[in-house]
């Protein structure tokens, strides 16, 4: 029998394309291999990092005011949820509800912040003053007199009035918080433009899951949406409890102020507004604040709100914060302070306002993924088995 491979006739040399004599120089850009091209999409890759960054950078005041829109749609939702649980509505519900947050927003932004600035330039106008009665006094005669050392007293005082006496530095404290709205036409607008945008989130919740759920494959879009009903559901619940419970405290402080006489209580309401909203540290970090301010004005109004106050927290930590945040997903002490502190150092304030609702997401995601997933592993994962050969690694299939 005749081999038919050996009949086959020989390829004619018109048949073979002919090989075309390409530039060194293309192809040295062609050539992903080539250390020139690596270095070349590297450096690219770095230039584009950077773009990004600095377009980052660029657009941080535009991305703030989107998350803090989006993080207060989130803690409106649950008060929607209720009342449509009462046979209301979505869109009467989400009306009554960001109404009455506008109205809020309205009165915090052209009353209550005009006339905490008045009382914080008032109060660094005051400070020579303080300062002058603190250093005349008998008790800080009687300290240092105890602890020696009178021109380290005198100095500190001396550099607490200089910094106190700037309203600037007042006004800053908290990360600008107080004069967000210290300028009228960028309070009004930066108002305006997060009101509207936590009422678009707010009424297109549900649009944005089911558009984020169609991104995923059809068999993980049950688990991404109850995944991520837990997340929202955590999240909305740690702002709506942490702001409950800072407005609560401002109230009180407010309350407690009015009563001592000190005449800084819609400022130092205002800064436990804010202060508070930090877990844990805030109401520490605001009692000393407040009480420096109350001995400043009186030892005897200082003392009292110490006292006073200090009682609220132990009442705030064991009855109000679990009644509260009874539905909230328990977030570790230790991983609530290092992420305040990681927040607050990338962003400040609200970097740390955020950090626990971001703890208790990444918990979640920990808890109802990676978890579940290592649980299920009970057996090794067939791979390629090892064997010795002479002393050499053989991989067999």
């Amino acid at each position: 029998m005749t081999d038919r491979a050996s009949e086959a006739p020989e390829p004619s040399p018109l048949d073979t394309p002919p090989e075309i004599d390409e530039p060194a120089g293309l192809r040295v850009m062609t050539d992903p291999a080539h250390p020139f091209a690596k270095a070349f999409i590297s450096t690219i890759a770095v230039l584009v990092a950077v773009a990004l960054a600095a377009a980052t950078v660029t657009l941080s005041s535009i991305l703030i005011m989107v998350g803090v829109s989006l993080f207060l749609a989130l803690a409106l939702d649950p008060v929607v949820r209720k009342l449509e649980g009462r046979g209301l509505g979505r869109g009467r519900a989400i009306g009554v509800v960001f109404s009455v947050f506008l109205a809020l927003l309205v009165i915090l932004v052209f009353f209550v912040i005009p006339a905490a600035v008045n009382q914080v330039i008032h109060f660094a106008q005051a400070v020579p003053e303080y300062i002058a009665a603190i250093k005349s006094s008998d008790w800080f005669h009687g300290l240092v007199a105890f602890t020696g050392g009178p021109d380290a007293w005198n100095a500190a005082l001396d550099s607490s009035q200089t910094w106190l006496s700037d309203p600037a530095h007042l006004l800053a404290v908290g990360t600008g918080a107080i004069a967000f709205a210290s300028g009228a036409i960028n309070a009004i607008s930066v108002t305006m433009i997060v009101a509207v945008l936590t009422l678009y989130f707010l009424a297109s919740l549900d649009e944005m899951k089911q558009a984020l759920y169609r991104m995923t494959p059809a068999y993980g879009r049950e688990r991404l949406a109850e995944l991520t009903e837990k997340i929202t559901g955590a999240v909305g619940g740690f702002i709506a409890g942490g702001i409950t419970l800072s407005g609560l405290n401002a109230a009180f402080s407010f309350v407690l102020l009015l009563i001592l006489g000190v005449p800084y209580a819609v400022v130092l309401a205002m800064v436990s507004l804010v202060v508070t909203l930090i877990p844990m540290i805030g109401s520490v970090l605001f009692w000393i604040l407040a009480t420096a301010v109350s001995l400043l004005y009186s030892p005897t109004a200082g003392i009292a709100f110490a006292i006073v106050y200090f009682i609220y927290m132990q009442l705030e930590a064991y009855v109000i914060t679990p009644r509260v945040m009874n539905k909230a997903v328990a977030v570790p002490g230790a991983l609530v302070l290092i992420g305040a502190m990681i927040g607050g150092a990338l962003l400040g304030l609200l970097g740390a306002l955020v950090a626990v609702p971001v703890t208790a997401s990444v918990l979640l995601v920990i808890r109802g993924v990676y978890l579940p997933y290592q649980d299920a592993r009970v057996t090794r994962p067939d791979r390629a088995h090892l064997a010795v050969d002479q002393g050499d690694v053989v991989v067999e299939d």
